[in-house]
């Protein structure tokens, strides 16, 4: 490369307006100090290993001496055992009298709703819409509601959401029904954070799924559940078909001994909430279609049903009034026809058709199609339409009648 590149330019123009002095005179001063790095760098090209070379000889760069007492201290790694320290954090919490239930209260619950969210036009709480729902869940016998579950779609929420509908539920009906706030995560420290504001804004207990998609170890199933379980009662949560990952007796029966344990809600089949009950754990079927057995014939203690926002009633009779094989078939259409699609899809389409619920879902769930819809109709009609929730005609509704959000 030429040096003559970086020849220094002339000096400013005086004769010119003073702006554009200015404006040279930071040119020239970016040139200048252009020319004195490329001097630099031919200077630093002539450095060979630890000499610089030049006209008049060589001279040696300083070299470090080494003592020969010296000895290197990291000629093998170790892990960096400082830096690994114990959870210093305080727990939140507060000694103060609560209106909180006990474990054993939530033990004894049978029949479980997890309530569906519904949604004004702009995506926000539909809160009018919301307390009517839980009015007819208690008017019907339900015993508990889980808030922002799956149903509830507590994945679609900010957390701010999430607490602010705990709380609503609580001061609204805490005193009727048993509020227990979804606040998992597949994040330790979210899921603490946010089962310490649940507890603070006074829910009766928590649900807890394992951590998702980013699995982590048995042993870290258990430490993840052992830090939350601390806080309050808690209903631990076990649906592979979501989590991709399988919650194995082991780990429930090393959490069973701690005394905030208050339960199972398994979705594995009756056989695994066999084996529980035998060994006196409380379990709650998480699948509509195996509670009747799973209450009458496997021990479980009830449902944490879906099904339920739909037919509180029937299901109430199913759990509360001995085995009915009879009414469980009768419910079996309906079942059937709500879990074709992942939930919650199925529900909110049966709660617009039958208007209590505004006809807005949050994406990326969409309505079923209209061939579904007819035949939701048509159960609607067999069942009986006095056995469902709420007082207006069942419709099919067309395409255009429902509301798709992306930003809310």
């Amino acid at each position: 490369m030429s040096a003559s590149r970086f020849k220094q330019p002339r000096g400013t123009d005086n004769s010119l307006p003073a702006p554009f002095n200015n404006h040279i005179s930071a040119l020239v001063s970016f040139w200048n100090l252009e020319y004195l790095c490329y001097q630099l760098t031919m200077q630093m090209s002539s450095l060979r290993s630890d000499t610089l070379c030049s006209g008049n000889g060589t001279f040696t760069l300083p070299q470090r001496t080494v003592p020969k007492s010296y000895k290197r201290r990291n000629v093998k790694w170790r892990s960096p055992e400082a830096a690994i320290i114990s959870n210093f954090h305080l727990p939140m919490r507060s000694f103060e009298v609560k209106n909180r239930t006990s474990v054993e209260d939530i033990k004894k619950l049978r029949l479980i709703t997890a309530i569906k969210t519904p949604y004004l036009p702009d995506g926000r709480f539909d809160l009018e819409a919301y307390d009517a729902l839980m009015h007819m869940q208690i008017v019907n016998g339900v015993e508990g509601v889980i808030v922002g579950g799956t149903t509830g779609e507590g994945q679609l929420m900010s957390w701010d959401e999430h607490i602010m509908l705990i709380g609503h539920t609580v001061n609204c009906f805490g005193g009727s029904i048993k509020v227990i706030g979804n606040t998992g995560s597949n994040s330790t420290r979210e899921a603490i954070h946010a089962t310490e504001q649940g507890f603070a804004v006074g829910m009766h207990a928590a649900l807890h799924i394992n951590p998702y998609y980013g699995k982590t170890s048995l042993q870290g199933l258990i430490s993840h559940f052992e830090t939350i379980l601390s806080m309050g009662p808690t209903i631990v949560y076990n649906v592979p078909s979501r989590t991709g990952q399988d919650i194995p007796p082991r780990v429930i029966h090393a959490l069973a001994e701690n005394a905030n344990m208050a339960g199972v809600k398994e979705c594995m089949g009756n056989d695994r909430i066999k084996d529980y009950t035998d060994k006196g754990l409380v379990i709650w079927s998480g699948n509509d279609d195996e509670c009747h057995d799973a209450r009458w014939t496997y021990g479980a203690m009830g449902v944490i049903s879906v099904v339920s926002n739909l037919v509180p009633g029937l299901v109430h009779k199913l759990m509360f009034q001995g085995s009915n094989v009879s009414l469980n078939s009768r419910l079996m259409p309906l079942i059937k026809w709500l879990f074709q699609e992942p939930n919650p899809i199925g529900l909110n389409t049966a709660l617009a058709q039958l208007g209590v619920a505004r006809p807005v879902f949050r994406l990326p769930y969409v309505p079923l199609p209209h061939e579904r819809r007819v035949e939701f109709f048509n159960i609607v009609n067999a069942l009986g339409r006095e056995n469902f929730i709420g007082k207006k005609d069942v419709q099919v509704m067309d395409d255009d009648d429902f509301i798709l959000l992306s930003r809310y």
